[in-house]
């Protein structure tokens, strides 16, 4: 800021015409990025929380990476999450794992109406079992600054089952949508790729498997979807190996024992003799050979090298984790509606409705019994609070008795007061008119 006699005022940089409109504007645009909460509920391993913390940085930035779940939150449904976060906070997704002796779910929810995707995870890989097996792993916070872009594959078209284009919608929507049209080309960092596997489980079956049983829950995985987490790196083609070393490296190298900086570019000596310290000039091991990864940058891109209209070639390095799910139903509202779709759960359309009647009975018994409850904790506490008034009133009627009685006999001693005093001053009188009478005796009876 400026300084400006003794005190320093601040200038605007910028001129807003109308500043409500603007923010107005903001606010609406912020209002349509989605943001997601990953939690973990109930008791769970210790893989399983260094798992939601990978998904969360999966997720950055519009998630909440450090959020602690209380413990008394971990048996909390989704419904309170969205109830609570959803206004405040303006989650729109809650991802949430939990564990049982026998498997691991992930739901995913779409705040605060649903629906709810519950899948099976299957297998997974943490980020760091992922960087333990690369040669060379990247390792750049500035590529969670931004969000990924989002790759749906093989999930079908138009004619894909229902709950395929459910899955693909609710993918997609987890993240900010790229406008291509004002879109920075330095801003995608990051790939999330979202891989729907399809097998066909009977054509695959031998015949001697018909004699084991068929009814088991692996039987029927046909489906299953994948998921990556990688980053984009972009290397300069086109130009010798040493030379786009020194174009990328911050470190001169070594050329001490050179004459010629061409001597270091060629491997040989004008004489055609091996230069000193250099080796040949080919291809570099991370350089991609397959031509289809070249591309040519429109803008400038992360990475020395890497400037307008350049020749570059894209690599992805998987930064983890690695999720293999598994839907294996959907349901609408938070996880506490009817079930639209199940993996392992065939119904006629008699038998679901049935069911829904059974569960629209069970939701009536079970409102009619929480209103009666209420009018019986209402009744108790209307007791309770008479009672309580009943006792104060009696307190009080004690303390206006007791001070009536301080006041009568504080009275009646006043009175006792007032008649001895009374009493007293008449036996003065008495005695000094008898003294006086005594006097004007003596006085007559003097002799002159």
């Amino acid at each position: 800021m400026p300084k400006r006699g003794r005190t320093r005022k601040k200038t605007r940089t910028h001129v807003v015409e109308n500043e409500a409109v603007a923010s107005a504007l903001a606010s609406q645009e912020a209002l349509k990025v989605p943001r997601s909460l990953v939690i973990r509920r109930g008791k769970v391993e210790a893989e399983v929380g260094e798992l939601v913390t990978d998904i969360r940085k999966m997720m950055s930035p519009h998630t909440a990476l450090q959020f602690q779940e209380d413990f008394k939150n971990r048996k909390a449904t989704l419904s309170h999450y969205a109830k609570e976060l959803t206004t405040s906070l303006g989650v729109t997704h809650i991802l949430a794992l939990s564990q049982n002796s026998s498997s691991l779910t992930l739901r995913m929810a779409r705040t605060p109406s649903g629906p709810t995707l519950s899948f099976k995870l299957r297998q997974f890989s943490l980020a760091k079992h992922v960087r333990s097996v690369q040669r060379r792993p990247y390792d750049s916070a500035s590529a969670f600054l931004h969000p990924p872009v989002v790759v749906t594959n093989n999930f079908g078209d138009a004619t894909a089952p229902p709950h395929v284009k459910l899955m693909r919608i609710t993918f997609q929507n987890m993240f900010p949508a790229i406008n291509v049209a004002n879109v920075k080309l330095a801003d995608c960092r990051r790939v999330v790729l979202f891989n729907f596997i399809r097998r066909d489980t009977s054509s695959s079956r031998n015949d001697t498997d018909t004699t084991l049983s068929t009814n088991s829950p692996d039987d029927k995985e046909d489906e299953e979807v994948e998921v990556r987490h990688y980053v984009i790196r972009a290397t300069p083609v086109g130009v010798d190996r040493k030379v786009r070393k020194i174009v990328q490296s911050r470190n001169v190298p070594n050329l001490s024992k050179l004459n010629d900086i061409s001597d270091y570019i060629m491997g040989t000596t004008s004489s055609g003799a091996p230069a000193p310290s250099a080796t040949s000039g080919n291809m570099s091991d991370s350089e991609p050979e397959d031509e289809t990864s070249h591309v040519v940058l429109p803008q400038k891109y992360i990475g020395r090298g890497n400037a307008t209209s350049q020749k570059s070639a894209l690599k992805l390095v998987e930064l983890g984790p690695r999720l293999r799910l598994k839907l294996a139903k959907v349901e609408r509202g938070m996880a506490g509606g009817d079930v639209m779709y199940h993996a392992y759960v065939n119904k006629t359309p008699q038998e679901a409705m049935e069911q829904k009647q059974k569960i629209t009975e069970r939701n009536e018994l079970k409102r009619k019994r929480k209103e009666e409850q209420d009018e019986n904790v209402a009744r108790k506490e209307k007791l309770k609070q008479d009672k309580k008034q009943a006792k104060l009133q009696r307190k009080l009627d004690r303390e206006q008795k007791a001070m009536q009685a301080l006041r009568n006999e504080h009275n009646n001693d006043e009175n006792n007061d007032i008649n001895d005093s009374n009493l007293h001053t008449e036996t003065e009188n008495d005695g000094d008119s008898s003294d006086d009478a005594s006097q004007q005796q003596e006085e007559y009876s003097s002799p002159h």
